[in-house]
């Protein structure tokens, strides 16, 4: 542990660790010193294997991040046990309502992929333990206990093996989650709206291919969503998200496999093929949060503990790793200028281009739930139309493809430019 770093990124999970890697493309030319503060002991290096999990549990990624993780350089490796999106078939339960969407109608490989969450964290680990990743310290287990703010740079209480010691930094990334207590002990508010429901998740089996193709099926109790995995132990895998009112979850998760591979058919129908074994089912309850405030001078609060959002469009990752791209580009750009990382006009610029998206992919993942959740006979009319338009029509469904994608808006590029090199 060094007594002073430029940046200190506290959670080392999906999201941390995404900055870090996200910065290490400019970092030894603009002699940047990292630490990742994480509760959980690091994994020792080793070969980076796959070690496959019926019950893996899987991140839905847009077509986007794709570029973004070309950038950090670990693409090529992460592609390697990806399942990629080609089809997406949207449909309304008991109405009328469809839409589909080709990857090769809109010219990509792919709409989207889908990555089990092990394997994403593995590889990330993987590329921050690399021999040129020696800016970046991993202070692990422990635990940022308090945060003071300094004229010109923050100081860390940092706990670990028992021992509380003190270090400073230019700025501080706060990317411990959405229960982050941090965030709490900051004096940092948010708004919190629930939707009353839950979501079940688990991994299913089809007795067929599942050939890429993602299912959205609204229902009136809920939104159902089925993804592509890998094949693992020699059956077809899916992962499934389900989400169910609060007063009904107990008793689905009570159910036998049998029991709820036929509830589950009850409520999705066979386009999917048979279901003939299902894993593990565990559940979380859905809520709408966002931040009063996500940045102050020497601070940015990022992911989760940012803003939640329902699951219904797949889009939380996605909208946090963009703000990862977003934030590691604005810090690369303010460390060539000679700026103070932790300069509040740097990081209101940051927020200042990142809370059109968060305003959009919030918004439009509310009014999709609420819509498809109402019952009132003009609406679920007029949403039925609105799907049945959409797949007629190619030049709305491009607009409507591009922005599910991510690809509605310029990539940043995340290096230093020749200059520093």
């Amino acid at each position: 542990m060094k007594q002073h770093y430029d940046i200190v990124i506290v959670g080392g999970g999906m999201v941390g660790a995404s900055l870090a890697a996200a910065l290490l493309p400019a970092s030894e030319a603009l002699d940047l010193k990292i630490a990742v503060v994480e509760a959980f002991p690091l994994p020792a290096p080793q070969t980076l294997e796959y070690q496959p999990s019926y019950d893996s549990r899987a991140t839905a990624l847009a077509y986007g991040a794709r570029t973004i993780y070309e950038q950090m350089g670990i693409w090529d490796t992460l592609r390697e046990h990806l399942s990629p999106i080609e089809h997406i078939h949207v449909s309304d339960r008991g109405h009328f309502g469809t839409s589909r969407l080709h990857a090769r109608d809109e010219q990509v490989p792919a709409l989207g992929y889908v990555v089990e969450n092990h394997w994403l964290g593995r590889v990330l680990l993987d590329r921050l333990q690399q021999p040129d990743a020696g800016c970046v310290d991993f202070i692990c287990p422990a635990e940022v206990m308090d945060i003071q703010p300094g004229v010109e740079q923050m100081g860390l209480s940092i706990k670990q093996n028992d021992q509380t010691e003190t270090v400073t930094a230019e700025l501080v990334v706060m990317a411990d989650g959405g229960r982050s207590e941090l965030r709490e002990r900051m004096g940092i508010g948010y708004q919190l709206q629930s939707y009353d429901q839950h979501a079940v998740i688990a991994n299913i089996s089809p007795d067929r291919s599942h050939d890429g193709v993602a299912y959205e099926r609204f229902t009136d109790s809920g939104p159902m969503a089925l993804l592509p995995l890998e094949d693992e132990g020699g059956r077809h895998r899916c992962g499934l998200v389900w989400t169910v009112p609060d007063d009904q979850v107990d008793d689905v998760l009570a159910l036998d496999d049998a029991a709820f591979i036929e509830r589950v058919h009850e409520r999705f129908g066979y386009r999917a093929g048979q279901f003939v074994h299902v894993g593990e089912r565990h559940a979380y309850p859905l809520k709408l949060a966002l931040a009063d405030e996500q940045v102050r001078a020497g601070l940015v609060v990022l992911g989760n503990a940012a803003h939640a959002l329902h699951p219904i469009a797949g889009q939380g990752y996605n909208l946090a790793l963009r703000g990862v791209a977003a934030l590691a580009d604005q810090l690369i750009k303010a460390r060539q200028a000679g700026q103070s990382l932790g300069d509040l006009a740097v990081l209101q610029a940051f927020y200042e281009q990142q809370r059109y998206d968060q305003q959009r992919t919030i918004g439009l993942s509310d009014r999709i739930m609420k819509l498809f959740s109402n019952r009132n006979p003009l609406l679920t009319l007029g949403r039925d139309l609105g799907l049945q338009l959409l797949d007629v029509c190619p030049p709305a469904k491009t607009v409507f493809a591009r922005g599910a994608m991510g690809l509605d808006m310029p990539a940043p590029e995340l290096n230093a430019g020749p200059e520093y090199k």
